[in-house]
């Protein structure tokens, strides 16, 4: 236990900065996928079959593979066309594949909205993207909290496999001090805890943000 506190103490400065390595990684990646999940959930309800086609093979090749051959296959595959750094093709990555997801949240959300709603706002003359954006959007977005926050929390989590592509975060500073120190469980130990940390602040927020939302309706 007391070679396990001075590890963790002594640890500190440098998983530290690999802890905001990770916050900034997540924030961009599910920044980007939010935006993503909404085009490809509007795609979805649009009525188009085309547009419905792309959605499905989207969402299809995403929660068909799995996310390190993803992020694996777009570092290596981008950098023939476009240099990136490990960084941002990382942070890329975790946002296709989140967008997936939080795309099969919006999708969901939108559709429970009664139809009545939509119908009743064109019959008033209003537009449908209007009506989309001012009625429908709005409910949506409050009943998608609940679950967006889950797939926040796992975006988090998902993030330590870009640790495999070179970047210094959390997982990768805990696999080369194990491999230094040959202290394997207690540095993955200490990775534990940071990560442990990390979704104990994100379920705060989330749940204040839910809580903030339900006291507004």
């Amino acid at each position: 236990m007391t070679s396990f506190l001075h590890d963790l103490i002594a640890t500190f400065p440098a998983f530290t900065r690999a802890a905001w390595v990770t916050l900034q990684i997540t924030g961009i990646s599910l920044g980007l996928a939010l935006v993503i999940g909404l085009i490809f959930a509007l795609m979805k309800v649009s009525g188009l079959r085309s547009l419905g086609i792309v959605y499905n093979g989207y969402v299809g090749i995403i929660r068909g593979t799995p996310l390190i051959v993803q992020i694996m296959w777009l570092y290596f595959g981008i950098t023939h066309f476009v240099v990136l750094s490990a960084f941002w093709a990382g942070t890329i990555a975790l946002a296709i594949h989140s967008g997936a997801y939080i795309a099969e949240i919006f999708r969901g959300c939108i559709q429970s909205v009664d139809r009545g709603q939509m119908e009743a706002a064109q019959s008033l003359g209003m537009k449908r993207g209007l009506a989309m954006r001012r009625i429908i959007l709005p409910q949506a977005f409050k009943r998608a909290i609940p679950p967006m926050g889950n797939q926040f929390i796992i975006g988090l989590k998902d993030s330590s496999l870009v640790a495999f592509i070179g970047i210094t975060e959390i997982f990768s500073l805990s696999m080369d001090n194990a491999a230094v120190t040959f202290k394997q469980l207690e540095f993955y130990t200490i990775a534990g805890l940071y990560y442990l940390a990390m979704v104990a602040l994100f379920t705060y927020v989330l749940s204040r943000l839910e809580h903030r939302m339900d006291t507004a309706k």
